[in-house]
This record gives structure tokens, sequence and C-alpha cells, in this order.
């Protein structure tokens, strides 16, 4: 039976002067019902803060609802650039006037400072670790690094080598901007045309577009409403992954791994999920799975049920 859940939100000094992040907190509300070895922390993706797509209710919840509501200790953290954490000085310039800002590197002592504040809040030495798409690198390469640290690790719509494109050879500036409909064009590429809408009914599209927005109260007062984001990821993805270059190597993960893919998501396809699964060489686990008629945001998706019991079975496994 699902447990009463509470939530909770703070700001933790990140490693720079003037740079604060923002993590919520979802448990149940009985202490009997909370465990140690079931605390979590969730890392998003490149262009969502986590409040917009994790924490998003749908049909009366969230993600982290569900995570939580089921006996678990869920918390989520929005990386510098994003979300309700601190903006970077370069995000009040012009877009062109400064390099791409919140690169993996920094990312990942965002994500390293998270987990440590959350273990030693709890009390303990490991927690299991979930990303999506960009959020899976730094969860994987935070994985290989620390692995005393981590219980799991859950990829979902995981990161690796690709192609290069005509696109990568476009200058970068410090952050991007983009509206929701673009967002959602782009995060559902793969998807057959006539199946699209009703992957994202439109009163969930409506309910993810208020949420994106109110994450940037600054994008979303210029016409049109926009969202800014940090350019670092797009970056990397040049620098490393269509170079030939990975940014962790998946044989240094020592924990169990379940990677979630979605069918028709064409932006990471099935083949970066495989090559990673094949790597893996250490996790005494692994599992892979891919979930039918779901794209690369299949989280906020009409199969998001398919998605979370997946991942709640992994995560429940002793």
């Amino acid at each position: 039976m699902p447990y009463e859940i509470v939530a909770e939100d703070f700001r933790i000094p990140s490693d720079t002067d003037g740079i604060e992040l923002f993590l919520r907190n979802k448990r149940p509300k009985s202490a009997e019902h909370r465990s140690p070895e079931r605390t979590l922390l969730y890392v998003h993706g490149t262009s969502q803060a986590a409040e917009a797509t994790f924490d998003l209710a749908l049909d009366g919840y969230s993600w982290m609802d569900y995570l939580a509501a089921r006996g678990w200790d869920v918390f989520m953290v929005d990386l510098r650039g994003y979300g309700r954490s601190s903006r970077p000085s370069e995000m009040r310039a012009p877009a062109d006037a400064n390099p791409p800002i919140v690169t993996t590197d920094v990312a990942l002592r965002d994500f390293g400072a998270a987990a440590d504040f959350i273990r030693r809040r709890r009390g303990i030495a490991r927690l299991a670790i979930m990303g999506w798409s960009w959020g899976t690198v730094i969860v994987a390469a935070y994985a290989a690094r620390h692995p005393e640290a981590v219980s799991k690790l859950v990829l979902f719509a995981p990161v690796w080598l690709r192609q290069r494109r005509p696109a990568d050879e476009r200058p970068l500036g410090a952050y991007a901007t983009w509206t929701v409909e673009e967002a959602r064009v782009n995060l559902q590429t793969g998807a057959p045309e006539e199946k699209r809408d009703s992957l994202l009914p439109a009163g969930w599209f409506a309910a993810w577009k208020d949420a994106a927005l109110a994450t940037d109260p600054e994008g979303a007062r210029q016409s049109p409403p926009v969202v800014r984001t940090p350019n670092g990821a797009p970056h990397d993805s040049r620098a490393h992954w269509a170079s030939g270059k990975p940014y962790y190597d998946p044989a240094e993960i020592a924990a169990p791994t379940l990677i979630v893919h979605g069918e028709w998501d064409g932006l990471l396809p099935l083949s970066m999920a495989e090559a990673i699964f094949a790597k893996l060489s250490r996790a005494p686990q692994k599992r892979l799975v891919e979930i039918g008629e779901g794209t690369h945001l299949l989280l906020i998706e009409k199969n998001r049920l398919q998605l979370f019991r997946e991942v709640q079975l992994f995560l429940d496994e002793s």
C-alpha cells in the first residue's frame, strides 16, 4: 500500500561562491516506512530542470511522488543554471557574449555536492542514483569515480558516442533559449507523426509547458516565452560524444545498473544504450529494458507507468 508522503526543499552551497543548488526531497511521512537503503538522488538532462518533469504531477502524481509513496526517500537536484538553483553571471549577458557554461565537469561537481549533503544528512554511506539523458553521463561518471558511494545506478535514455552533424559546426554561446513547443518537437524525435499527439495529451502538454516556464521566470517574460538553459552539455556532446572520446568508462562502474530506453527515442537511439550495456563488465547485475511506444520524453508521456514500474522493480530488489 502506498504511503503518505511529505516534501522538503533545500538550498545548499556549491563549490563556487554565490552559487547555490536547489534540492527537493519527498519521502514517506512515517519513519517506520523509511530505510537508509532506500534513498535515491535524481538529476535532469540538458534542457529540463528536474521539477518540470521528475516532479510534474500528471493525473495527480509525479514520478517523484510514485517513488516516495512506495517507501523511497527521494531527492532531486537542479544543476546551476537550471530551475531554482543559482544562475551563473553569464546568463545575465547576451548568450553570444560568453562561451558555453556548466559543462559536465561542473555538473559533476554540483551533483557530488548534492550527494554528499544527502549522505551526511541521512547518515548513510551509499545511495541509489538516477539520471535522464545528459544526466546519465553525470550519474555514470559519478558511479565510476565513487563506487563506494553508490548502491544502484539507473540510466534512463543514456548518451553514448555518435556521428558528427552539420549543426555541430555552429558556434555555441553561453546558453540556449527555446520555447516549450520547440522542446517537444526535439524530445519526441522518432515518434510516428500520427502517434505524437496521443503520447502527450493536450492537458499534459499544458501542465508541462506551465511547469517548464516556471523554472525560468526571466525567460518566461520574453515574447514568445522561452526557457534558457546552459550550453555546457551541447559543448561536451561535440567534444566527447561526437569526437569518439567517452566522458567515462562503463567498465569502471561497480554498482548494479539498469538502463531504460523508449522505443521511439530518435534523439538517443537504442544502439547507445546497447553499447553502454555491453561495456558494464564490473556491474554485479545489469539490465536493459526497452519501453514500447515511448520517446525521449517518456517520463511524462502516457506510457510513463511502464517506465516507473520497471525502475521500481529494479530499485526494490535486494
